[in-house]
């Protein structure tokens, strides 16, 4: 969280903005005040890029995709302005650091924590499905670990579960390249629910230990790997009790993966293992997890109606052929 800058607008819709939450290829995230106190992240498109239609297109996607997904693991919709100039969406606020801020202050996470990491996102991985969609996107930076436990964001590359492709206009990839699934290095690969375990898997493999499954690649070299079916994932420092379930869920074939709910039974007995109630392991999971930001100093309240707008990134990547 950073301080608004002179060039930031003070107001969105009807929210007063206070802070700079973060930023990204698209624009900027910031944090926003209700009429009634209530605080919301606000994303707003970058003024450069807000003539662009594939951008209003793709923004106005993340939207719907907002309207439609529910419970405790996702951010909740608050409201969205897509006709405005620079179009906007708030969602709910969430204090804390993301997963990658967490392992970067703190480093590797212990059993105990990742276990129920994983249980939760298992959970809103399930309701995400259910709503009829695929996150495709699942990483740490799109995990947020709140006051409440962790919660998912940035459905700007979500998509339908009966989507015809995973291809954006230019053919290119979307996605991040260390948490794809194999069958997304592919032009005619298949997306499916089962893309958002493998990224589950590979979002726990980096819980465990500060690295992605194939720690040693990054790019197209990366790619390749992960579409290579005789080349393991990097299972070194994923503890006994959880390999075999972790390796199932990063299988080169979709079919081949367990279900959230098998996911999720496993990781809970892990977490309660040593006698501890559910309540327990929660318990110490946000006691080692939750990191409090400190509230911005709000600025005075300016009049309605000033400048505006920014806010997103996405990553693309050529497949591999």
């Amino acid at each position: 969280m950073t301080p608004l800058r002179p060039t930031d607008p003070t107001y969105v819709g009807p929210y007063r903005l206070v802070a700079r939450l973060g930023s990204g290829g698209m624009g900027l995230v910031y944090l926003g005040i209700s009429p009634l106190g209530d605080r919301v992240a606000v994303k707003v498109i970058r003024p450069e890029l807000v003539n662009g239609q594939d951008v209003r297109a793709r923004f106005a996607t993340e939207v719907n995709h907002m309207r439609m997904v529910y419970g405790t693991r996702v951010t909740r919709f608050e409201g969205a302005g897509l006709d405005e100039d620079r179009p906007w969406l708030a969602v709910e606020y969430v204090p804390g650091l993301n997963l990658m801020e967490h392992m970067e202050l703190r480093g590797p996470m212990s059993l105990l924590d990742v276990a129920m990491l994983g249980a939760c996102l298992a959970d809103g991985l399930a309701r995400i499905h259910e709503a009829g969609l695929v996150h495709r996107d699942l990483k740490p930076r799109n995990i947020l670990l709140g006051p409440d436990g962790p919660k998912m964001i940035d459905f700007g590359l979500a998509m339908l579960t009966d989507g015809e492709n995973h291809l954006d206009e230019s053919g290119l990839l979307v996605g991040t390249i260390a948490y794809m699934a194999p069958e997304q290095g592919f032009s005619d690969g298949e997306v499916s629910t089962a893309t958002d375990i493998y990224a589950l898997g590979a979002t726990l493999v980096f819980a465990f230990s500060c690295h992605h499954p194939y720690p040693t690649e990054r790019g197209i070299a990366l790619l390749n790997r992960i579409t290579d079916p005789y080349d393991p994932v990097d299972l070194s420092a994923v503890p006994d009790e959880v390999v075999f379930l972790i390796g199932a869920m990063l299988s080169y074939e979709p079919a081949d993966r367990p279900s959230l709910g098998a996911v999720m039974r496993r990781l809970l007995a892990v977490a309660t293992a040593d006698g501890r109630s559910i309540e327990q392991a929660r318990a110490e999971f946000l006691a080692h997890t939750y990191v409090e930001p400190n509230r911005p100093a709000e600025p005075p309240r300016p009049t309605p109606g000033d400048e505006p707008f920014d806010d997103d990134r996405t990553i693309l990547a050529r497949f591999a052929s």
